[in-house]
């Protein structure tokens, strides 16, 4: 097998790589369900004519393992199924590169090249992000030793793990420099909003540097707090985007890359021979692929701000319940918007067969809330049902009369409220295995605007790091979407003042700024880690930044009990934000 010669060249033989992106949607630790998607979707690659198949990062164990790599006879099963997935190659023509651990003195996040049979070699992820929510300094060394590259198709690939593709003076461009011709980039990289833009700036730049066609591949689906986006792509050496898979799905997107032009100026310029780099050892795989019927590249138009939030809110509720054994969701109904919002992610994410809307009314919740959660109820097609809470509420304080010893009613008895609605919800949930979706939102989490063992109550909180503002937002681009029925959420619920409802004419705003503004100080406090005086100097009101500050500190024990969440911001509270229970700083 010849590789490509500078003679070819000239001859006006241009060769192409065909090669499959699976993005595909793992679950950690449950290795041999894994394996079989990635056999599946190697045989799609396969009839698809495809000479490469590549998977995200660790789709042999799922990402991130966490603490199962300190379990040996986890690695160990691990390295199984990644010989598994090599054995598969032998009856196909189209190699693949598979994430996975690999296991020496250390650990290593690893992606190995299967072909004809065989572990043909191994790549060892270089940089280990360890910021964010990333920890794989905790578990894994860095490679170092110098790559190979791999002829498939008569194309000379490189390997890089996900943050090699970051750096601009990195592997990718190392691998370039050495004579690579498409570099194959395996990622799990997680979403939150405005990531997809960026991200895709960032390998464009990548790429045209080092003139270099690149193949990005992403994990997609949930995992924990964590989604991932997908939006696999195929970059080429002039940093043009010539395939884009979707977001949020999983596919196994068929691209064609075009080798000749970017490899002509590499040539010109000598940066593969002469260049500071020597020429990377290669690793024969197969051959040119004879001339085949073109395929179309599939170019996915980006989804909106809104979309993109929603649709990862969806999917990530969706697979935190099934791939934790449960069918079903319940959900408190109060008859306003962040419980409106979450039932309707749950109806979109599970079916709405598998909802159940729950409304509890007390002396304090008005008529037009319990219509207002009916409506919803009925414009969802979800399992309805009232359980009234006021004889409970009377026994309670009649019971704490004494103990109370004539103390006026204030916050305790509005907090009883709460808890005896999260109390009717998990017996529900015990009864009936369904999970319950807390309904609290980013802005009410980080002003503990919430209470314990009550409306924090629950399985998974769906719509935890999306500020109240943006649940407003979220709202109106469901109901713009055209689906089955038309609008769900009613305008009444997008126009009425927000309320706990829990003692009389209670509203949101006599406890808390308006949320436009409170939002703006929590953005600033909280996802830029802004001072006090940052954000004085930026205008907000001196006494009301502090307020706000002291109320986020004092609420820190509340947020590490509340359930997990998707993450969808730049830091969201969990594995982003991670503050001492005690804490006597007061900026």
């Amino acid at each position: 097998m010849d590789a490509l010669t500078r003679g070819d060249l000239y001859c006006g033989r241009v060769p192409t790589l065909r090669v499959a992106a699976c993005q595909l949607n793992m679950v950690v630790g449950a290795i041999d369900a894994n394996v079989a998607s990635i056999l599946d979707a190697l045989a799609v690659a396969e009839g698809a004519g495809c000479s490469l198949a590549v998977f995200p990062e660790l789709a042999i164990t799922g990402y991130p393992p966490e603490d199962l790599l300190l379990r040996s006879g986890f690695v160990a099963d691990n390295l199984d199924a990644v010989r598994e997935v090599a054995a598969a190659t032998r009856t196909t023509n189209c190699a693949a590169v598979v994430g996975f651990v690999d296991a020496g003195p250390r650990l290593f996040n690893a992606a190995a090249v299967c072909a004809s049979g065989e572990i043909r070699g191994i790549y060892h992820k270089r940089l280990l992000p360890n910021y964010g929510v990333f920890d794989e300094m905790r578990y894994f060394v860095a490679g170092d030793e110098t790559p190979s590259l791999y002829i498939v198709g008569g194309v000379r690939i490189g390997v890089v793990v996900c943050e090699d593709a970051w750096s601009p003076t990195g592997p990718l461009r190392d691998a370039a420099a050495g004579g690579a011709e498409v570099v194959v980039s395996l990622n799990a990289s997680p979403f939150f909003a405005g990531r997809l833009g960026h991200r895709e700036r960032m390998l464009a730049t990548r790429a045209a540097d080092a003139a270099c066609g690149l193949v990005y591949v992403n994990l997609v689906g949930g995992q924990d707090e964590l989604v991932f986006d997908g939006a696999s792509m195929v970059v080429d050496a002039d940093g043009r985007i010539i395939a884009r898979a979707s977001q949020f799905r999983e596919e196994v997107m068929v691209a064609e890359i075009e080798i000749g032009p970017q490899w002509r100026r590499r040539l010109s310029s000598g940066a593969t021979t002469s260049g500071a780099r020597p020429a990377l050892g290669e690793v024969p795989i197969s051959p040119e692929a004879s001339r085949r019927r073109p395929v179309t590249n599939p170019v996915v138009r980006h989804l909106s701000s809104e979309d993109e939030v929603y649709d990862a809110l969806v999917l990530a509720t969706h697979d935190y319940l099934t791939k934790n054994g449960f069918s079903d969701a319940v959900v408190g109904l109060s008859g306003g918007v962040d419980s409106s919002l979450v039932a309707t992610i749950a109806a979109d994410a599970l079916g709405s067969d598998h909802v159940h809307g729950v409304a509890m009314p007390s002396r304090y919740s008005s008529d037009a809330s319990l219509v207002d959660a009916e409506t919803l109820a009925l414009a969802l097609g979800i399992d309805f049902r009232i359980l009234p809470i006021e004889g409970i509420h009377l026994a309670l304080t009649e019971t704490l009369a004494s103990a109370f010893n004539g103390l006026s009613q204030d916050l305790t008895e509005e907090n009883l409220q709460a808890r005896i609605r999260g109390t009717l919800l998990m017996a529900l949930s015990n009864k009936f295995g369904w999970m319950v979706l807390a309904t609290g939102n980013k802005s009410e989490m980080a002003v503990g605007f919430s209470t314990l063992y009550g409306d924090l109550a629950g399985g998974f909180a769906p719509i935890k790091d999306v500020p109240k503002t943006l649940v407003y937002t979220l709202c109106h681009s469901r109901n713009a979407r055209i689906v089955a029925g038309g609008p769900v959420i009613s305008p009444s619920v997008l126009t009425k003042a927000p309320s706990a409802e829990l003692r009389p004419n209670q509203r949101d705003d006599q406890s808390l700024p308006p949320y436009d503004v409170l939002d703006a100080i929590l953005e600033a406090y909280i996802d830029r880690d802004a001072s006090i005086e940052d954000m004085v100097d930026k205008g907000h009101d001196p006494d009301l930044v502090r307020r706000v500050a002291t109320m986020v500190n004092r609420s820190e024990h509340k947020r590490r009990q509340a359930p997990p969440g998707v993450r969808v911001s730049a830091k969201a509270f969990g594995k982003d934000r991670r503050l001492p229970l005690t804490n006597g700083y007061p900026g």
